[in-house]
């Protein structure tokens, strides 16, 4: 269980955070966590999320107030087996979770180099812990000899503005360094697991060693490096390949996988560089915007559907077929774009090819030889292309191609063919 919270950076931090609670109005707070993190690395340029999760409105219940709820998130029961393997695992002082780690770290099963367990103040807010966590991992990262465990740390990562608050399962520490190791539910079948859900896991523990990265720099009073597959061997600092402990098969018995995340972890960092600081996206917004969730004495929901709407609109949105399996708000998005015809419903890589094309009506105009309406006048005249009807004209070009190759594949005929010499011969169909 990854729990955590986000609050604003120093400086600026109470206008900010005031700015923020605004926009959430008196509803609980939703806190980020690595999976939300890694959501929203993945999909950098979306406004409406990096709103939404800074000021931690809860967009389960936004997407069930629009009308659009979303099957989104773990089952129950998958949450209830994960909390009774991880138990199991610690239990009799971490007996069972101490096979996988010494198979794989070299934990010794003597007494003569113990692990050690420090106290870490679970029952403090994140604030407490996060510095009761850096106290810890820099004792056990100044001896060498030393083998350490971290049971549920509190990491601090600043990301768009402000600071989220992380919690891994466990982190090992021996030699100066630390591994991060994630426990997960999901079976390990004859030495390999759901491909799938290893690379979910592995995008949420870059995450984490992310955020030891920039601890450990910081302490060191260094820099992050600036290649992200570069190891910088400080004091406390992570390695770059994690530890995913799983049930063997299908009993309990524990397994352990090391994972290699540094290309999680460049695309990670990279994506969240590139995220646009939450203040200025807040002092975009139109006056007296807010996503207020809260109900009156009576039940009555305080914003009506139409006016959580236009809140919602007010921030763009990054859509793509992708969010529906990472956004809580995927599905609202989809409609919306479905609505006004966009291309974005069709996927990242096919919007990425169409340039200045915009709709699906515009896009199957081209496919079948029309061309958009600018181009179709350009046409007419005989003129050369100008402001940026190039990419129109090129994009034009490939969709008819990629339409007449695919009904000659198919075996039917397409209105695009003749002009690109690709007319299908229906003596060889």
């Amino acid at each position: 269980m990854n729990v955590s919270t986000n609050v604003p950076l120093g400086g600026h931090a109470e206008p900010l955070a005031q700015r923020l609670a605004e926009l959430r109005g008196p509803a609980p707070q939703r806190s980020l966590n690595a999976r939300s993190l890694a959501a929203l690395a993945a999909n950098p340029g979306c406004r409406r999320r990096a709103v939404l999760d800074a000021a931690g409105v809860d967009k389960s219940v936004l997407a069930a107030r629009l009308g659009r709820p979303a099957p989104f998130g773990q089952s129950p029961f998958a949450i209830a087996r994960g909390l009774v393997f991880e138990s199991r695992l610690k239990a009799d002082g971490y007996a069972a979770l101490l096979e996988p780690l010494r198979a794989h770290l070299g934990v010794p099963a003597d007494d003569r180099a113990p692990l050690l367990v420090p106290e870490l103040l679970h029952r403090s807010g994140p604030a407490v812990r996060a510095d009761r966590t850096a106290e810890a991992l820099a004792r056990a990262a100044a001896d060498p000899d030393a083998w350490t465990l971290l049971d549920h740390p509190m990491l601090r990562l600043a990301v768009a503005g402000s600071t989220a608050y992380l919690e891994p399962d466990a982190l090992v520490v021996h030699g100066g360094r630390c591994t991060v190791v994630e426990i997960k539910s999901f079976p390990v079948l004859d030495g390999s697991a759901d491909p799938a859900k290893v690379g979910a896991a592995a995008r949420q523990a870059a995450v984490y060693v992310l955020a030891l990265q920039h601890a450990a720099a910081a302490a060191a009073g260094l820099p992050l490096a600036a290649d992200p597959y570069t190891e910088q061997r400080l004091p406390g600092s992570p390695r770059t390949s994690v530890l995913l402990v799983c049930p063997k098969d299908f009993g309990n018995r524990p397994t352990a996988v090391a994972v290699d995340v540094r290309r999680e972890l460049a695309t990670t960092r990279r994506q969240l560089s590139r995220m646009t600081g939450i203040g200025r996206l807040l002092a975009a917004l139109p006056p007296g915007t807010d996503f207020d969730l809260a109900t009156d004495e009576d039940g009555a929901p305080a914003r009506s559907t139409e006016q959580l709407t236009a809140a919602v609109e007010a921030v763009p949105a990054a859509y793509s077929p992708d969010c529906l399996s990472t956004c809580e708000l995927g599905f609202h998005c989809r409609a919306r774009a479905r609505c006004d015809d966009r291309v974005e419903q069709l996927g990242r890589g096919v919007r990425g090819e169409l340039g200045s094309i915009r709709t699906v009506a515009e896009a199957l105009a081209a496919a079948s030889g029309a061309g958009t309406p600018d181009t179709a006048a350009l046409d007419a005249d005989d003129t050369d292309d100008t402001d940026g009807t190039d990419g129109a004209h090129e994009a034009a070009e490939r969709l008819a191609y990629a339409a007449a190759l695919r009904a000659e594949a198919l075996g039917t005929g397409h209105p695009g063919a003749d002009r690109l010499g690709t007319e299908r011969n229906p003596a060889g169909a």
